[in-house]
């Protein structure tokens, strides 16, 4: 079945960097784009990147950019969320999704916060 495992999330300071992967399971991972999403307590989910696994093409929010870089690596099946220059409003839970045919899967999550 299809899986996606978050990790790398933690407490950072401000200006401070960490580095979320998702390893995913289940499927040909090559075939599809995947992205990150967030959501912070009280505030709607929010899409905070996407790549197309074959091209690497990425997308980004803008409250992102020029901050945060998605990679993969297609042989490790995994995908990357780099955060640079990190800020106390980019405290959230950060999960991974892929839509699969018409079906959408989540990864469980990883907490993000940022605070001095």
């Amino acid at each position: 079945q299809v899986q996606l495992v978050e990790s790398g999330g933690d407490l950072v300071q401000p200006g401070g960097s960490l580095r979320l992967s998702c390893a995913a399971s289940g499927f040909t991972f090559s075939r599809y784009a995947m992205s990150w999403y967030r959501q912070a307590p009280g505030k709607e989910r929010e899409l905070v990147a996407t790549i197309t696994i074959l091209a690497g093409s990425t997308n980004y929010a803008d409250s992102v950019k020029g901050r945060f870089t998605i990679s993969r690596d297609i042989a490790k099946n995994t995908v990357y969320l780099q955060m640079n220059s990190l800020k106390p409003e980019d405290t959230a839970v950060y999960k991974c999704f892929a839509r699969i045919g018409m079906t959408d899967y989540w990864g469980q999550g990883t907490q993000v916060t940022v605070s001095s």
